[in-house]
């Protein structure tokens, strides 16, 4: 009975990884378009700690070169189909048709932003939406080839058209997806106004498909510009009635 009770062995400790939110990589600034590209695919927290640190205004002219320089070389894809006009006309008219949406957009944007409880000024708000049209036109670019492929292999504008329509709304929802996750990181305490806001930004993107017709089909011999006005749905019930124009 003089015998010790052996002790029970030592409880072992853990060292915990570092939370996401923690990690250092994510504080680096991004310094050129490359960085930025890299950060919303991979890191997205980088973007949301530089738009949150007052950086947005940094941010604001490479996100405006990514997105020009992407939806133009979508837009030769689309152009493609017809050739001729369409070539330079289709790249000028998605390239200005998407930067316009975003600045027609961005004020409701950042109202419906202030409504519900978020405290991000507007670079910030800017540059989220900056983000979300990055992500969204650099998956335009990974559907370029198989946009090409079908440009190539068809004569129907409607089925082109739907495409091409198919292909933004699929981008799109990434990139609202990633909109989502930057006014979480605002602090935004209800969804109810984006819900309405991307309503509204899908509504005004679909009515530039009109607005900047002809975007699919013969560019020769039509106004680079339309001269009446139309709304989207009538534009694209018209284009699948129409006889077959390449």
């Amino acid at each position: 009975m003089n015998e010790s009770t052996p002790l029970p062995p030592p409880v072992p400790t853990f060292t915990h990884a570092p939370k996401p939110e923690d990690d250092p990589s994510d504080r680096e600034a991004i310094r050129h378009a490359t960085d930025l590209v890299e950060a919303v695919l991979r890191q997205p927290r980088r973007v949301m700690h530089q738009l949150g640190s007052g950086g947005a205004p940094g941010l604001l002219l490479p996100m405006l070169g990514v997105i020009v320089a992407f939806v133009a070389v979508y837009g030769l894809i689309v152009g493609s189909f017809s050739g001729s006009m369409q070539w330079w006309a289709a790249p000028v008219k998605i390239a200005g048709g998407t930067i316009a949406t975003a600045i027609i957009c961005l004020p409701s944007l950042y109202i419906f932003s202030c409504l519900s409880g978020s405290p991000a000024r507007l670079g910030a708000v800017a540059g989220a939406l900056g983000g979300a049209l990055v992500l969204a036109t650099l998956l335009l670019i990974g559907f370029a080839p198989v946009a090409w492929l079908f440009s190539q292999s068809t004569t129907s504008v409607p089925v082109i058209g739907f495409l091409h329509i198919a292909f933004w709304i699929v981008s799109s929802g990434f990139g609202i997806r990633f909109l989502y996750t930057m006014f979480h990181h605002f602090g935004l305490q209800s969804k109810a106004g984006l819900n309405v806001w991307i309503i509204i930004f899908l509504l005004v993107s679909l009515q530039m498909t009109a607005a900047l017709r002809p975007l699919v089909g013969p560019g020769e011999g039509t106004p680079l510009l339309p001269e009446e006005k139309m709304f989207f749905a009538a534009h694209w019930l018209e284009s699948v009635n129409a006889p077959e124009r390449r």
